[in-house]
C-alpha cells in the first residue's frame, strides 16, 4: 500500500474509534437534552429547606464552597454570593465551544446583571491552560467585564466535575443547584435559565 491509503486507512480507524466512544459515553450516561441540544440537568431531588439542603453538586444541594483569586487579583468566594442568582461556568481559552459562548454571556452580563440580580462566575480550568497570558488575551480580545476565577491546581474544576467543557451551574439565591448544563449556552438560553431561578 501507498503512503496515502496507509493515511486514510489510519484517519477512518481514529474517526470510527471516536465514534464508538461517543456512542458508549452516550449509553452509559444519558442526561435529558433541550431542544437546543444543550445538556441540562433537571432531575428532581434536594429538599427546598435550605437548613437541610446537602452538600453536593445534585440538584436542590448546595454546591460546594471554594475561594479562588479571580484574574484581577481578587479573592472571590461562592458562598458568599448568597442573595444572587449565579451561573457558574467553567471553561478554558483552547476550547471551541467555549470561545463561542463567551460573547453570549458577556451581552447577556452587560444586558441583564443590575435587573436580574445576577452574577457570572467564568472559572478558567487554568492547570489545562499553557499559562495566566493565555487567558488575560482572551479576556482582552473578548472583552470580558464578569469575574474570572483561576483554577490553578484544578480542584474545583475537579469538583465539580467539568470534565466536558463548556459547564455551567446555575444556582438559585439560597445558593442551590438549579440546573447543570453541558455545552454552550446561547444568550436567549441564559435569559430563560435565569429569569427561572428562584
Amino acid at each position: 500500500m501507498n503512503k496515502k491509503v496507509i493515511g486514510y486507512v489510519i484517519a477512518a480507524l481514529v474517526i470510527g474509534s471516536m465514534v464508538v466512544i461517543m456512542i458508549n459515553n452516550t449509553v452509559k450516561k444519558p442526561e435529558p437534552v433541550d431542544t437546543s441540544g444543550v445538556i441540562v440537568d433537571k432531575q428532581d431531588g434536594g429538599s427546598s429547606d435550605v437548613s437541610e439542603a446537602q452538600t453536593g453538586i445534585e440538584q436542590g444541594n448546595l454546591p460546594p464552597d471554594f475561594e479562588l483569586t479571580t484574574l484581577a487579583g481578587e479573592q472571590v468566594k461562592l458562598s458568599e454570593l448568597k442573595g444572587k442568582k449565579v451561573v457558574l461556568n467553567f471553561w478554558a481559552t483552547w476550547c471551541p465551544p467555549c470561545k463561542a459562548e463567551m460573547p453570549h454571556m458577556e451581552n447577556y452580563y452587560n444586558n441583564n446583571k443590575d435587573k436580574e440580580n445576577v452574577e457570572i462566575l467564568a472559572v478558567n480550568l487554568t492547570n489545562s491552560e499553557k499559562g495566566e497570558k493565555d487567558v488575560q488575551n482572551f479576556i482582552d480580545a473578548y472583552n470580558i467585564t464578569f469575574p474570572i476565577p483561576l483554577d490553578e491546581q484544578g480542584i474545583v474544576g475537579e469538583t465539580y466535575q467539568a470534565f466536558q467543557i463548556p459547564t455551567t451551574y446555575m444556582l438559585n439565591t439560597d445558593g442551590t443547584i438549579a440546573h447543570k448544563i453541558v455545552g454552550p449556552m446561547d444568550e436567549a438560553i441564559m435569559e430563560q435559565l435565569v429569569q427561572d431561578l428562584d
